[in-house]
C-alpha cells in the first residue's frame, strides 16, 4: 500500500542547521509516520545530514518507512550532502530497518543514569575536596561569564578527538557567539544550563568543562551534555572532579530531580570508567548508522 508523503514547513531552524520534514498518511489522511532531516550548515559539517524517522507500530512493514526514507535521501542529495546519519536503539525495529536499507553501523552509544537518591554524598564530597594542584573549579548558570567566554570557546576543542569510531561527523567550530547561542537555546526552551569548568591557575584558562541541562521545573531527569578535557591537561582526574561537582550542584539545588542521564561511545572506556565510578548504571544501548550518498 502506498502512503501519501507530504513535505512540511518546519520552523525549527537554528544558527548552525535547518530541518526538512515529511508526514506520511494513509488513504483516509490519517498520519502514519514522520521523517525529519537536519541539514548542518556550519563550517566542517556542510556534508552532513541527520535523519529521525518514526512509523506508527501498526503501520510497520507496509513500506511507510521506506517511502519516508526515499524522500529524505532525495532531499539530502539535492542539498549536496555526503552522508546521512541516523540512530536506533539496539534490538528495536529501527535497528533492523536501517541495516536492511544500506545504512552502515558506525558507532555504539551506551546510555546510563545516576539516581540522585542513591548518591553517596560523603564519597562525592571526598572526590570534590581532593586536591588537584594547579587547578581550581569554577561554575556558572546559563551563559558563560564575559571574563571566561574566550577561553571557554577555545576549551570546546576538547571534544574534537572524542571517540566517534567510523562516523563521518566532521568538526564543530566553536567561537564565543556559538557558545552564547547554545546557552540561549537552552534558556529559550525553559531549561537550566549549569557548567562546571576546571581552571588552570597558572594562566586562568579553562582546561576542561562539563555541562548539565536541568528541566525547567526541576523534576524528572537532567541530561549531561558535553564533558571534555584539553589534551595537555589530561591524566589529572579533572573529568571525574568536574562531574562530581556537577552532581553535587544538582543534588543541592534541585531536590525534586530524579536522576542524571548521560551517553558515551562504547569505545570511550575512560569516560565510561568515570561514570561507573560515580554510580551511573547502564540503561540501554543505541547504534549510530551512516548512509553514504
Amino acid at each position: 500500500m502506498s502512503s501519501r508523503i507530504t513535505p512540511l514547513t518546519d520552523p525549527a531552524h537554528g544558527a548552525n542547521s535547518r530541518r526538512l520534514a515529511w508526514l506520511a498518511s494513509d488513504a483516509d489522511s490519517i498520519p502514519t509516520g514522520t521523517a525529519f532531516l537536519r541539514l548542518f550548515n556550519s563550517p566542517g559539517q556542510e556534508h552532513l545530514a541527520e535523519l529521525t524517522l518514526q512509523v506508527h507500530p501498526a503501520e510497520r512493514r507496509r513500506h511507510v518507512g521506506s517511502q519516508l526514507l526515499n524522500a529524505a535521501v532525495a532531499a539530502a542529495r539535492d542539498n549536496a550532502r555526503r552522508c546521512i546519519t541516523a540512530q536506533a536503539e539496539a534490538g528495536a525495529p529501527g535497528d533492523q530497518f536501517l541495516g536492511a536499507r544500506g545504512f552502515r553501523k558506525v558507532l555504539t552509544l551506551r546510555f546510563s543514569r545516576l539516581p540522585l537518591a542513591d548518591v553517596d554524598t560523603t564519597a562525592l564530597a571526598e572526590i570534590i575536596e581532593h586536591s588537584h594542584p594547579g587547578y581550581r573549579l569554577a561554575a556558572w548558570q546559563g551563559a558563560v561569564p564575559d571574563d571566561l567566554a574566550h577561553t571557554f570557546a577555545v576549551s570546546r576543542r576538547a571534544m574534537d578527538d572524542m571517540p566517534m569510531e567510523d562516523t563521518d561527523y566532521g568538526t564543530v567550530t566553536w567561537d564565543v557567539d556559538r557558545v552564547r547561542a547554545a546557552a540561549k537555546a537552552v534558556e529559550r526552551r525553559g531549561d537550566h544550563l549549569h557548567t562546571v569548568a576546571a581552571i588552570d591557575t597558572s594562566n586562568g584558562s579553562i582546561a576542561g568543562f562539563t555541562e548539565l541541562v536541568i528541566p525547567g521545573n526541576g523534576t524528572g531527569d537532567a541530561q549531561h551534555y558535553g564533558t571534555g578535557v584539553l589534551p595537555d591537561h589530561r591524566g589529572h582526574g579533572l573529568g571525574r572532579w568536574m562531574k562530581a561537582e556537577s552532581i553535587q550542584h544538582a543534588q543541592g539545588h534541585y531536590p525534586d530531580l530524579g536522576g542524571l542521564l548521560t551517553d558515551t561511545a562504547d569505545s570511550n572506556t575512560h569516560m565510561r570508567q568515570i561514570n561507573d565510578s560515580l554510580g551511573y548504571t547502564p540503561t540501554h544501548t543505541t547504534h549510530q548508522y551512516q548512509l553514504g550518498l
